[in-house]
């Protein structure tokens, strides 16, 4: 059971990736938004939702615990959607950034 919950957390993880990288291009081709401030503005209106799909599966799953047949998928999901979760905001912004070369900003002084 284990392993289905390892699966089941895949493909949470797969559509909240998903999920974020259609932010990015809605901010950056239908708001007009430079890549860089559109991978911040898009991380930043994406984390609600994310966050509010790893809680509530969570507070979800907590009465599987006391199952002897699902208290391990429950636990694979709880924790690894819990810190999947936080990889997912880091990481995906970070790869995107790299993958298309994105560059900060010059900080121009006033």
């Amino acid at each position: 059971m284990a392993l289905l919950g390892a699966i089941a957390l895949a493909g949470e993880q797969i559509k909240n990736s998903i999920v974020l990288v259609d932010e990015f291009k809605t901010q950056r081709f239908d708001l007009g938004k430079p890549t860089y401030e559109a991978i911040v503005d898009g991380s930043v209106s994406r984390l609600r939702p994310v966050m509010l799909v790893a809680v509530t599966t969570v507070l979800g799953m907590i009465p599987l615990l006391q199952d002897p047949f699902f208290s391990a998928m429950a636990v694979t999901i709880m924790f690894g959607l819990a810190f999947a979760c936080f990889l997912t905001m880091i990481v995906v912004p970070v790869l995107y950034a790299i993958f298309f070369k994105v560059q900060e900003p010059s900080q121009s002084p006033t």
